[in-house]
C-alpha cells in the first residue's frame, strides 16, 4: 500500500469514527424526543453537549410556563367557582369545555359527562335554542324551566379565539319582587280610586246642583270617611317607607314598658268603644331597647286587628312575659279565626283574607307588614295561630339582647 493510498485509509477510519460518534448523539436526540414524558436530556461533549444543554433550558422553561399556566387556570376556575352566578366555558362551535358547580345546579350540567357536548343537547329549552341561532347576545334571555319555579337570566359573551362564556343567574327573587313592585302599584292605585271616585262624585253633585245647606252637610258627612279612609292608607304607606329606610333602631334606647303598655290598653278600648272585654296581664321585670315609637306601632297594629275582627261580646287578651332568654307579647282574641292557607301571606303588603269586611272595619291592608318591619328591626319574630270561628294569638318574640331590667313594674 502506497503513501497516498494510506493517508487515505486513516482519513476515511477518522471520518467513520466521527460519523459514528454523530450517529450515536443522533440517536441518544431521536430516543429522548420520542419519549411520551420527556426527561432531561441526555449528556454529551463538544458541540452536541451545547445543543443538549440548549434543549435543557429550553424543556425547564416549557415546564415553567406550563406549571405558570396550570396554577393561573385553577386560580381562574376557583374564581369562576367563587362567583354568585354559573359559568360555563364552550368552544367555536359551543360545546361544553367546563362549568362551576352554579351552572351545574342552574343547568343540570356534569362538566365530566357533557364535556365536548354541544350545549343545547344539554339545555334543551327551545328559546335558548333560537337565542343562539339569533347570534344577538346583547342582553340575557329570561328562561323559565317547566314545572320548576327558578327563573333564570342566561347570557353569551365570546372571548378569545372563537370560545364562548355562559353565563347564568339565579333571578327569581328579582323577578319576585319586580312582581311584587307592580301588585303594590296596582293595589294602591285600586285603594286610592274608590274613594277619589266617591269624593269626585259628590263634589259635581254640590258644585253642579243648587243645595240647600243641610243637603250638602248631609253630602261632606259622606266625604269625609273617604278622606279619612285616603289619610289612613298614605299615613301607613309612609310609615312602612320610613321603617324600610330609616337607620337601624338604637341598642342604648330604653322603652319603659309601663307606660308603654297602658297606653295600647287604652287604644285598644278606645276601639273597642266597650264592645269587647279587654285584659292585660303583665309582670313587667325587664323593658325593651329600641326604638319606642316603632315597638308602639307595632303593638297598637295587633290589638286593632284584634278589635276590628272581633265580635261585639268577645274577648281580647294582652299578655307580657319576659325572661333571661327573651320575652313575649301576645294578643290573643275570640274573634273569627283564620283558615291556614291564608296565614303566611298575612303580611304581606294588601293582602287581605276578606277585602269587603277588611273595608267595612277601616283597615288599609298594610297593618301586619308595618309590624313585620318593625319587629325584623328589634331582632324579633311573629308567629301566628288561628283557629277559623274561636280566634287567634298574634305571639311576638324579642330576644335577650333587646331587654334591660326594668326600673318601673306594671301589674295588670
Amino acid at each position: 500500500m502506497t503513501g497516498p493510498e494510506i493517508v487515505l485509509a486513516l482519513a476515511a477510519g477518522v471520518l467513520a469514527v466521527l460519523l459514528f460518534r454523530q450517529l450515536r448523539q443522533l440517536g441518544k436526540l431521536r430516543r429522548w424526543a420520542s419519549q411520551p414524558r420527556l426527561s432531561d436530556p441526555p449528556e454529551a461533549e463538544g458541540g452536541w453537549g451545547e445543543v443538549f444543554n440548549l434543549l435543557h433550558r429550553h424543556r425547564r422553561a416549557m415546564l415553567k410556563r406550563r406549571r405558570e399556566l396550570a396554577r393561573l387556570i385553577v386560580r381562574s376556575r376557583r374564581g369562576a367557582q367563587a362567583l354568585p352566578y354559573g359559568v360555563a366555558v364552550l368552544d367555536a362551535d359551543y360545546r361544553l369545555d367546563w362549568c362551576n358547580d352554579a351552572t351545574r345546579e342552574h343547568l343540570g350540567l356534569d362538566p365530566e359527562r357533557d364535556r365536548s357536548q354541544p350545549i343545547v343537547n344539554v339545555v334543551r329549552a327551545p328559546e335558548f335554542v333560537e337565542y343562539l341561532r339569533a347570534g344577538d347576545f346583547g342582553e340575557a334571555l329570561r328562561l323559565h324551566s317547566p314545572g320548576n319555579p327558578r327563573a333564570l337570566a342566561l347570557q353569551i359573551v365570546s372571548f378569545g379565539d372563537e370560545e364562548h362564556l355562559l353565563l347564568s343567574q339565579d333571578v327569581t327573587g328579582v323577578e319576585r319582587v319586580e312582581a311584587m313592585r307592580r301588585d303594590f302599584v296596582a293595589n294602591v292605585s285600586h285603594e286610592l280610586r274608590t274613594p277619589l271616585t266617591v269624593l269626585a262624585g259628590f263634589l259635581e253633585t254640590i258644585q253642579d246642583l243648587k243645595l240647600d245647606a243641610g243637603r250638602v252637610r248631609d253630602y261632606v258627612g259622606l266625604m269625609a270617611p273617604q278622606a279619612e279612609r285616603m289619610k289612613r292608607l298614605i299615613d301607613d304607606l309612609l310609615t312602612l317607607s320610613s321603617l324600610e329606610h330609616a337607620p337601624a333602631p338604637p341598642n342604648d334606647e330604653r322603652v319603659a314598658l309601663r307606660p308603654l303598655l297602658q297606653r295600647v290598653r287604652a287604644e285598644s278600648e278606645a276601639l273597642s268603644g266597650g264592645k269587647h272585654r279587654i285584659s292585660l296581664e303583665a309582670a313587667v321585670e325587664y323593658d325593651l331597647l329600641g326604638a319606642e315609637s316603632e315597638i308602639s306601632s307595632a303593638f297598637v297594629n295587633l290589638v286593632s286587628n284584634a278589635v276590628r275582627y272581633t265580635p261585639a261580646g268577645g274577648e281580647i287578651r294582652l299578655r307580657w312575659n319576659s325572661t333571661d332568654a327573651g320575652t313575649e307579647f301576645s294578643v290573643e282574641d275570640t274573634g273569627i279565626g283564620i283558615d291556614p292557607e291564608h296565614l303566611p301571606r298575612l303580611t304581606e303588603r294588601f293582602y287581605r283574607v276578606d277585602r269587603g269586611r277588611s273595608r267595612e272595619t277601616g283597615g288599609t291592608g298594610l297593618g301586619l307588614s308595618i309590624v313585620k318591619h318593625a319587629l325584623a328591626r328589634h331582632q324579633a319574630t311573629l308567629t301566628i295561630d288561628s283557629t277559623p270561628g274561636k280566634g287567634s294569638r298574634f305571639t311576638v318574640r324579642f330576644p335577650a339582647a333587646r331587654l334591660a331590667p326594668a326600673r318601673q313594674k306594671v301589674e295588670g
